[in-house]
């Protein structure tokens, strides 16, 4: 593995996938074995192509592309037929509208289907999340519906009035499904409408607005940003443009919008896994990252992880989309570690709005600064801290590979859990002495101590590859005045070191962490909220889910820690990597901010204090100069509306200005 890491660097030909390994193979010799006899040469040669050939566990090959594309549309097909088998056609109380669209799209249990249509919707509710599934049901069964079907369809759009929402999420899905539900019937006039619009005066103002959510993404960043959970209210709306619209410019958008979304979720995936920090993140999530929308995506869209079923797939699967090669690859290929850098914003600020942001359009905002560390074995990625999206942001994680991630908490976190209603105001519009009760009524943790998600406006995040520095710095009326760190039941080998080391083992990754205050263990959810069913859904399984987990809390209000994160395969044992960590310079203090001097295990010099300049090896982070994305498969300037997707010698440049796509390829010496 070593070697052929070495060898990729050395020769870019020998790259996956590689159409001539032979002639790798002898440039490879050229380099590596200048001198040796011609004898002995050819004897290496030999050798090393019997490892080529796939004796000496050489790269794979990647599928071709009919295979892949193949292998897609029967996971596609699975996906569908899932949803089928479940229906139970003697039951017209069961089943949802995705559940109908897919019994429509395959022409099965028609019948049910048009009586399940009339009950699910008796009466309507849901708002969006009502008029999405609709629109796909509508459009599912287009050619089943008859005229009766129809009227009762017409009925409900002219009846139900949709709420349309508060969330970024919340608007594009309103505003593709009404889009797509006026395109049905363009020349209905006001009347027929629960809006009091006509149908293309509607289709106008939808058009208008996804236009310019798409430029305000592709130019300053999303707001609800890498969303293990949303992903999917935001691929879903955009399949439904994709599969069905008819304008071609929005059709062309939508489909490079997937792509954009997708590329955003690749870059940062382990094993189909989305690491690294996060807008929003439901506590059940939190703990168990593969159960995620982003993890069902992965299964069905690349064929990461373990088969998984989410209704939002039903979309993708019936409306004609099939991720680009280059997707699939970046997916996949997690060979050699990399930086990413990307650029976001947090939600609109209402109020509040700080000396930081910024205006787009008359709207208040500040950017989010994101790095993830995405090694082979695992992730580590941290947002600059502050309140970058209100009650779910995960500030920083860590992801670990595990061969049963279904059934094991791999992952690790910490959190200031923040709760003041000056937050809930900057993002709500709700007054000031309700909206903490307001938001609490449907994300039930949000005013508990013991919370799992959430910003701070004191915490302060560094990172530089495997290492992460934490800064902390709490008013004496802080609601809670202490920070968690999440160390899970499956973490083996943890032990607190007399040094004030703490170190565990999560899988392949050594753990290392140094809090800079005392603290205890306490057990996750140790309110008992979630454990006993808070929030219904919310907290489905969270016992088992939970299990023996502890956080590592400190009530220091000037505090801190620093994560140092390592391969296991680097050291031969957890003693050695003990020892390399208390052989690192670490100086910190506390008062009257925290700061620290910390050497990484890769020599680099970390330093920062709370407030101030974060340096590594005396160069200051220029925080102005951060792209919208930058690694080593994704490349977009602020305000480009562009964005290259790079894998070997392909080139995949969208141009969201132009509405146009283009692929070529780099030649490799």
């Amino acid at each position: 593995m070593i070697l052929k890491a070495r060898w990729s660097r050395i020769f870019p030909c020998y790259q996956r996938p590689d159409p001539h390994p032979e002639i790798s193979v002898l440039l490879m010799m050229s380099y590596l074995f200048k001198g040796v006899s011609l004898h002995r040469y050819l004897l290496i040669y030999l050798l090393i192509a019997i490892g080529v050939s796939g004796g000496l566990s050489a790269k794979p090959s990647w599928p071709s592309e009919a295979d892949r594309i193949a292998a897609y549309r029967e996971r596609c097909q699975r996906e569908i037929q899932y949803y089928v088998d479940l229906t139970d056609a003697s039951n017209p109380e069961s089943g949802s509208l995705f559940t109908i669209a897919a019994n429509v799209a395959f022409g099965e249990n028609i019948e049910w289907a048009r009586e399940r249509l009339r009950t699910v919707n008796n009466p309507p509710t849901g708002s969006m999340f009502w008029m999405h599934p609709m629109v796909l049901a509508m459009y599912a069964g287009r050619d089943v519906w008859n005229e009766e079907d129809i009227a009762f369809i017409r009925e409900l759009w002219r009846t139900y009035f949709p709420f349309r929402g508060d969330t970024e999420n919340h608007w594009l899905m309103y505003y593709a499904s009404l889009y797509l539900a006026c395109q049905m019937f363009p020349d209905s006039g006001p009347e027929a409408w629960y809006n009091g619009k006509s149908a293309q005066e509607n289709m106008e103002v939808a058009k208008d607005y996804i236009k310019d959510w798409i430029h305000v993404t592709t130019s300053y960043g999303q707001g609800e940003y890498d969303s293990p959970n949303y992903i999917e209210e935001y691929l879903r709306p955009l399949g439904l443009l994709y599969g069905w619209v008819e304008d071609p410019e929005l059709k062309e958008l939508s489909r490079m919008m997937i792509d954009y979304v997708l590329l955003d979720f690749v870059v940062e995936n382990l094993d189909g896994l989305y690491g690294g920090a996060h807008s929003r993140l439901y506590p059940r999530y939190a703990m168990r990252p593969a159960l995620t929308a982003a993890t069902q995506h992965a299964w069905m869209l690349f064929g990461l992880g373990t088969e998984q079923h989410n209704a939002g797939n039903i979309i993708l699967s019936l409306c004609g989309y099939t991720p680009p090669a280059i997707l699939h690859r970046i997916a996949w290929d997690r060979d050699e570690a990399y930086v990413q850098k990307e650029l976001k914003r947090t939600r609109w600020r209402l109020r509040h709005a700080g000396p930081k942001a910024f205006e787009i359009e008359g709207r208040f905002t500040i950017p989010v600064y994101k790095y993830t560390y995405v090694h082979p074995d695992f992730m580590l990625g941290s947002s600059q801290g502050g309140l970058l999206q209100p009650i779910q942001q995960q500030t920083w994680s860590l992801i670990w590979r595990d061969e049963n991630p279904l059934e094991t908490a791999n992952t690790m976190f910490g959190i200031q859990p923040y709760s003041n209603p000056l937050e809930g105001t900057m993002y709500f519009v709700s007054d000031w002495d309700t909206v903490t009760d307001l938001i609490a009524r449907s994300k039930v943790d949000y005013d508990s101590p013991d919370k799992l998600e959430g910003g701070s406006p004191y915490e302060q995040i560094y990172q530089h590859e495997s290492t992460l520095i934490a800064l902390y710095s709490m008013p004496n009326d802080n609601r809670f005045p202490h920070i968690q760190t999440l160390f899970t039941q499956d973490l083996k080998e943890r032990s607190e070191d007399p040094s004030g080391w703490i170190f565990a083992r999560g899988g392949p990754v050594y753990i290392a962490y140094r809090p800079f205050a005392p603290g205890e263990w306490r057990p996750v959810d140790w309110t008992g909220l979630l454990k006993s069913g808070a929030g219904a859904w919310f907290s489905t399984n969270f016992d088992k889910l939970a299990g023996k987990s502890e956080f590592y809390v400190s009530e220091s209000l000037q505090n801190g820690y620093i994560v140092q994160i390592a391969p296991v395969s680097e050291y031969k044992s957890m003693s050695a990597f003990q020892s390399a960590i208390k052989g690192l310079k670490c100086d910190f203090s506390l008062h009257p901010k925290p700061k620290v001097n910390f050497t990484a295990l890769d020599g680099a010099h970390l330093q920062v204090k709370y407030d101030g300049d974060f340096l590594i090896d005396g160069k200051r982070i220029d925080y102005s100069k951060w792209p919208l994305y930058d690694g080593p498969f994704s490349k977009a300037d602020r305000e480009s509306e562009t964005l290259e997707i790079q894998h070997g010698g392909e080139r995949y440049f969208l141009d969201f200005k132009n509405v146009t796509s283009s692929t070529s390829f780099i030649s490799q010496q």
